[in-house]
């Protein structure tokens, strides 16, 4: 876990980032798979992500083709992760929360790394 951030942002950034991690999920799905597709994740990624992109309509530009609305959107929870978060919090230095979702995500990887290579 981060050291000397306090829980309740830690919980906060692993929120936004489980929704900024889905909008990009989606639309990595929508560069092989229409929208309407059948395939279960897709149909999950777009049930639980069309919400937020209605949400954003007012601010998404008119001239952003439809497949990468949801990378824009997605760029809105990166933005409040990185900037936003520190920034309310009280840090000096922008980005020092420095992601704990995805160093989680990194240190659970590495342990497996180590266990499947015996090293």
């Amino acid at each position: 876990m981060a050291t000397g951030v306090p829980l309740f942002a830690v919980l906060i950034d692993y929120l936004l980032g489980m929704v900024m991690w889905t909008l990009i999920g989606r639309f990595g799905m929508g560069l092989f798979l229409p929208e309407t597709s059948s395939f279960f994740f897709n149909r999950f990624f777009v049930r639980v992500t069309d919400p937020l992109i209605k949400r954003f309509e007012p601010i998404t530009p008119a001239f952003l083709v439809r497949p990468l609305v949801p990378l824009y959107v997605a760029w809105f929870f990166y933005m409040a992760r990185f900037y936003v978060l520190p920034w309310l919090l009280g840090y000096s230095v922008m980005g020092m929360l420095s992601f704990p979702l995805e160093g989680q995500i990194a240190q659970g990887l590495n342990r497996i790394r180590h266990v499947l290579t015996g090293g």
